[in-house]
């Protein structure tokens, strides 16, 4: 299987250079699917997704490109959208709710597609989008959760700040299984007062596996399971 698992996107050279290596070939000459299921769950979620489908990730240069909503597969039959899938060099899966995310890839059929689909196909997981593709996962949410989806647990946490402690409700759930680690994105991002190293570290220790904490100019490379830290920033594992 072939993953690149960013926090934010495709930030860098180092990253694009990584993406191009998946792939094979050049961006330009490669096909792609978004994603933008996981981001619906937010106050004006719709328009944030028009946003990301015309942002940068979707504005590589890519030969072509499409839309899958996990949402509607459920009702349509599978030969309208499956061989288009199986045809495309590149999933690239948005950011949001990544419990939302996980309900939808199961209930549209796409995780069962995906380890057989990953043999040709590149999985580009953004924030929610790589945290999904853990077996378990963590996420912090300020407000109960407005999505679909079973936690496995749930926990009030307070998080320490340069401004002062900030309560958040931080859940553990089950992801699509892809890699044998968790991921946490936006270490030390302003807007991610929860993403702190420090903080990050003790999120770190509810999960059961390795978790990678990566900022922005961060990505995980993963080809049939061996791992590779592509990094023009910073990152840290931790380990249970």
């Amino acid at each position: 299987m072939k993953l690149l698992l960013t926090s934010a996107g495709i930030k860098n050279d180092s990253i694009r250079n990584a993406l191009v290596d998946l792939l094979g070939k050049p961006i330009t000459e490669s096909s792609a699917l978004y994603i933008p299921t996981a981001i619906y769950p937010f106050p004006g979620g719709a328009a944030m997704a028009w946003r990301l489908i015309r942002g940068p990730l979707c504005e590589l240069g890519w030969k072509s490109l499409g839309v899958l909503e996990l949402t509607a597969l459920p009702s349509i039959q599978e030969d309208c959208w499956v061989p288009m899938l199986k045809e495309t060099d590149t999933l690239l899966v948005g950011g949001g709710d990544p419990l939302y995310l996980c309900h939808w890839m199961r209930q549209s059929g796409l995780a069962d597609l995906l380890p057989s689909l990953l043999r040709e196909t590149v999985y580009v997981g953004v924030s929610a989008g790589s945290m999904a593709a853990a077996a378990t996962f963590g996420e912090t949410y300020r407000d109960p959760r407005r999505g679909s989806g079973e936690s496995l647990t749930s926990e009030d946490i307070v998080f320490a700040t340069p401004q002062g402690e900030i309560s958040r409700i931080l859940v553990t759930a089950q992801g699509v299984g892809l890699v044998d680690f968790a991921l946490i994105p936006h270490l030390d991002h302003e807007d991610h007062p929860d993403a702190s190293l420090a903080n990050a570290e003790k999120w770190a220790a509810r999960l059961p596996m390795p978790t990678y904490a990566i900022d922005d100019q961060t990505a995980i490379k993963v080809i049939d399971g061996a791992v590779e830290v592509v990094s023009e920033g910073h990152w840290k594992r931790f380990t249970p």
